[in-house]
Order: structure tokens, then sequence, then C-alpha cells
């Protein structure tokens, strides 16, 4: 399956986890991803390739962000960004 791929969910990271392992998690897919997150009413997105952009985005626990994956391999994606962000 490929083409736009979007999901919102709720951060539940833990204590071990880092945006480092979840930028090495998404370097093998094609897809294009980003996250949007809500930030005191404005939408900021970053791509997360982007080191950069990871760090920007300030993820905490209980943040809602969306997921945004576009490419052939978006689905997998996709299901492995949930999967981490979602680790407990």
């Amino acid at each position: 399956m490929s083409g736009q791929l979007s999901k919102t969910v709720s951060i539940q990271l833990n204590d071990t986890q880092t945006i480092m392992e979840l930028s090495q998690l998404i370097q093998k897919y094609d897809a294009e991803i980003f996250l949007q997150k809500n930030v005191q009413g404005s939408i900021r997105e970053a791509n997360l390739k982007s080191i950069l952009g990871l760090i920007n985005l300030q993820l905490q626990g209980d943040d809602q962000v969306k997921i945004i994956c576009d490419g052939p391999d978006a689905e997998s994606a996709l299901q492995a960004i949930e999967d981490f962000l979602q680790a407990d």
C-alpha cells in the first residue's frame, strides 16, 4: 500500500527512549514522515528524518501528535512510529 496516511496518537514514552532512537528507527523507510504537534494554539510540523526538527517539537508524555507518512512504505513506517511513541 502506498500514498499518504496519518494518525493522531497520544505519546507514552518511557524514560529510556530517546529521539535519537526514533530518528534511527525511521531512517530505513523511504516514506516522507512528519509529526505535527499543537503548541499553544499553533501547529508545529517537523520532518522526522531531521534530528533538529525532532528536538524543536519537544515531545513529552501525553502530547497529542499527528503522524503523517507519505510514500511506498507509509503503512509500515506509521505503525513503527506509533509503536515507538506509545511504548510504556
